[in-house]
């Protein structure tokens, strides 16, 4: 039997003989509890709002991103690539040629990213709940149609059901010399309908989306293209895939997965939720600590029980070790009840959504996203661990010394 471990648990659920122990030790519990459950809640709101924005980007950016480590533009047709297209690991291989344009619709004109896509674009099948407008089609019986960011869409008041009235957009020939008598004649005009606008995250907003032959007409590129994008099917390890692609193509490619592709955002996310597990622990810490008055008085309440295990030949060691297991049980037991009220919010707010973000029909979410992870259990428990364990430690070094003194004044 571990003598320390069961004297402390004797004196945890014993009576003192001043309520002012017991009510010390209940707060301190009460702190840590609160600290561990805004802790694991506040991880899960962070949680849900990264899976929240994380799902908004990665609507239009694939798995697999291979693009020219120098230059613009490459060109697709090797061994390599027509081996890697016919993969079956891939579920589309898709061929992209993009470029800066001056975009023209009646009177109004912005600039914008112009992104010419190959077919196998359309087999992602978050792509209509982008659509804000219209349809997400790149063609019809007419011809080329396109789909607009709604950013653009707002700087160029364009009409998806106007039937008469299309697009424009310029782009700067290649390889001429600038015309002073015409400067009309120094760009490629190309005129396309829009049949829808979508609307994903400001970044892609300003875009428009087009198909691979009609960027290539604009863009006066005939073989060349600026990125090859790849989505994989159900079950295969990305990182793998990756890893096999960038040691067949070498050092002339980058490829990048969709947390590499969106490095700022995934950067930003992982900063400010480490920023707020930080101040949290600081909280938390503040509360464990308040476990150093509990074990001190209850050492001055216990005095005649340790001086009998003295008596008994109990060392000093074996005293620490019984303040020691009483801090840690004390916090401890606030941790794991923070922890299940953590997890009970987790399903009101999931089932219920009882914190709302804001009104009014403009809010993309109604309520916060949450989501809970293993790891941030791990992670507080280990946290509320480490600072309860110091805590206990100092306070049955103090206790200790405290014994001391009133034995040297007896």
């Amino acid at each position: 039997m571990n003598t320390p471990l069961y004297i402390a648990k004797r004196y945890l659920f014993a009576k003192k003989s001043t309520n002012a122990i017991n009510l010390i030790s209940g707060i301190s519990m009460v702190g840590v509890m609160v600290g561990s459950a805004a802790l694991i809640i506040i991880l899960s709101v962070f949680n849900g709002l990264e899976v929240t924005i994380l799902n908004m980007f990665n609507t239009l950016t694939p798995e697999i991103a291979i693009t020219p480590a120098k230059g613009k533009t490459f060109n697709p047709n090797t061994a390599y690539f027509n081996k890697l297209k016919e993969n079956k690991d891939v579920y589309s291989f898709t061929e992209v040629l993009q470029e800066n344009a001056l975009l023209k619709y009646n009177n109004k004109q912005a600039v914008g990213m112009v992104k010419g896509v190959g077919p196998d674009f359309l087999k992602n099948k978050k792509l209509d709940s982008t659509i804000k407008e219209g349809r997400f089609v790149l063609s019809n019986r007419s011809g080329y149609t396109s789909v607009i960011g709604s950013t653009l869409q707002t700087y160029l008041a364009v009409n998806t059901v106007d039937p008469f009235t299309e697009l424009e957009i310029f782009s700067p020939k290649k390889d001429i010399k600038v015309n002073s008598i015409n400067p009309a004649e120094d760009f490629v005009t190309e005129s396309i309908r829009v049949s829808g606008v979508f609307e994903v995250q400001q970044e892609f907003d300003n875009g428009i989306i087009v198909p691979l032959d009609f960027a290539r007409e604009l863009l006066g590129e005939s073989e060349n293209v600026s990125s090859i994008e790849i989505n994989l099917k159900p079950g295969v390890d990305i990182e793998k895939f990756k890893t096999d692609v960038a040691e067949h193509i070498g050092t002339d490619f980058e490829v990048r997965n969709q947390a590499e592709q969106n490095r700022s955002v995934y950067h930003i996310l992982n900063t400010e939720k480490w920023a707020v597990y930080i101040i949290l622990t600081f909280i938390l810490i503040i509360a464990i600590f308040n476990i150093i008055g509990s074990l001190t008085m209850l050492v001055i309440d216990k005095v005649k029980d340790i001086a009998i295990l003295r008596s008994l030949g109990a060392s000093k060691k074996l005293i620490k070790q019984i303040f020691l297991f009483e801090g840690m049980m004390i916090t401890m037991s606030g941790c794991v009840l923070g922890l299940i009220i953590g997890v009970i919010f987790y399903l009101i707010q999931h089932n219920f959504g009882l914190i709302k973000m804001g009104e009014g029909s403009d809010t993309l979410l109604s309520s916060y996203p949450i989501g809970l992870k293993w790891k941030d259990f791990i992670l507080v428990f280990v946290t509320v661990g480490i600072f309860s364990f110091l805590a206990s430690a100092l306070s049955s070094n103090l206790s200790v010394k405290k014994i001391d003194q009133i034995n040297q004044s007896i």
